[in-house]
């Protein structure tokens, strides 16, 4: 049986859905594939689905039996090799949830992220001051010092992402109560955070708006949430959304749909970019 993993990467889903792909266009069921490799039908639904790495020789044998050409298996097991590589993320196992890890390997992959954020600043465009605060606030605060500092060293990682050469376009809308609420008793810690949000909304990359409580209440208002946009074909787009103690992955194209849909409502209502800046300043000022 192939060995399970805590947590897909993306190349590992991408290259699964392309095995099923190549599975159906062959006309054969993952019945009649298992019996080809000598498994049970689930190790290839395993295979298929991310949630075992990609086991080089079944993929051979399969890639083989579905008549794919030669020249094409090689590349295909070459991005297997690599897909099965651990991210750099992996280094934070102990204390990164299972359920987080496809998170952070989804948003190093993605050329587009969306974001909807209703109560706090985005952990990608978050100061150091500011994600301690919120984790001290939060139950991650209750594990102790230590995991905490690495909480806070995992998200200042990630943020790495959007020095890249070629980042990510981040659009992100904000609640104005994300604004307003604090963090922590010491000012500077939201005053340092505005200032670095001041910085963000001047790279090219990055989008940012935020949702007035003038305009009342619209349709996001249910929970944060994120949709990933990939440059690989194979790879639909993603929406991840985050309730206490997991969170849910969905790629349907009807519930996609449905997000994007919010997030395009959302984005005409809000407050421009240009005009989100001004509002940034005036906040800046009382602190």
């Amino acid at each position: 049986m192939s060995e399970r993993r805590p947590a897909p990467t993306v190349g590992q889903v991408v290259l699964g859905r392309r095995l099923q792909e190549l599975r159906e266009a062959a006309g054969l069921k993952r019945e009649e594939a298992a019996r080809v490799l000598r498994v049970a039908p689930a190790t290839v639904r395993r295979m298929e689905m991310a949630e075992v790495a990609l086991k080089i020789p079944y993929v051979q044998v399969l890639l083989e039996t579905y008549g794919v050409p030669d020249e094409e298996t090689t590349a295909f097991v070459e991005l297997a090799e690599e897909a099965n590589q651990p991210g750099w993320w992996q280094r934070f196992h102990d204390v990164l949830p299972d359920w987080f890890s496809l998170y952070v390997s989804l948003e190093g992959a993605a050329g587009i992220i969306r974001s909807y954020e209703p109560h706090f600043v985005p952990g990608l465009l978050q100061t150091e001051d500011y994600a301690r605060a919120v984790m001290e606030a939060g139950t991650i605060g209750q594990t102790g010092a230590e995991n905490l500092e690495r909480h806070v060293s995992l998200r200042m990682t990630r943020q790495k992402l959007l020095e890249r050469p070629d980042p990510p376009h981040l659009w992100v809308i904000m609640d104005e109560t994300v604004l307003k609420r604090p963090v922590s008793i010491r000012g500077e810690v939201m005053r340092e955070q505005l200032d670095k949000l001041l910085e963000f909304a001047e790279h090219d990359r990055i989008t940012l708006q935020v949702a007035e409580f003038k305009d009342g209440p619209h349709p996001g208002t249910y929970a944060p949430f994120s949709l990933f946009r990939f440059g690989e074909p194979e790879l639909p787009d993603m929406v991840f959304t985050e309730y206490l103690t997991g969170a849910l992955y969905l790629d349907s194209r009807t519930e996609v749909s449905a997000h994007l849909e919010v997030l395009d409502h959302m984005a005409a209502r809000a407050a421009s970019a240009q005009r989100t800046k001004k509002i940034l300043r005036e906040y800046r000022e009382t602190f």
